[in-house]
Order: C-alpha cells, then structure tokens, then sequence
C-alpha cells in the first residue's frame, strides 16, 4: 500500500490542479491534504507494528516482605 499511495502523491504532483472539457471537469486533491493522509497512514502503519501501547503495569513489592 505505501508504494500505491506514494505513486498517488507523484501522479498528484504532476498533474494538472484541474482539467475540464465539454463532457466535465476533474479537480484533484489539494496537494497538502494528500501529504496529510500519507503521514496518517504512515503513522498508522507505524503504530501498528508496536508491541506495546507504552503503558506498562507492574506490581511493586518491597524487599524483605
């Protein structure tokens, strides 16, 4: 998916902000919006692959008891 979504932001890039003919019109995404959406997937992607949520929970016994 990464690969797709970075060809996504390089076609976006390349391409007109806008086109239309006599049939209709197209406008793309603005290109802020889709550098948006790929930190959050990217940022997803990172969090999904961490083991744990950064909470650890432990139970604390003094010594000698």
């Amino acid at each position: 998916m990464p690969d797709d979504l970075d060809d996504a932001i390089r076609t976006n890039a390349e391409g007109p902000a806008s086109a239309s003919d006599e049939t209709g019109g197209v406008t793309q995404h603005p290109l802020p919006s889709v550098i948006q959406a790929d930190r959050y997937e990217l940022n997803k992607a990172a969090f999904k692959n961490r083991r744990s949520l950064g909470i650890r929970t432990t139970k604390l016994v003094p010594h000698g008891m």
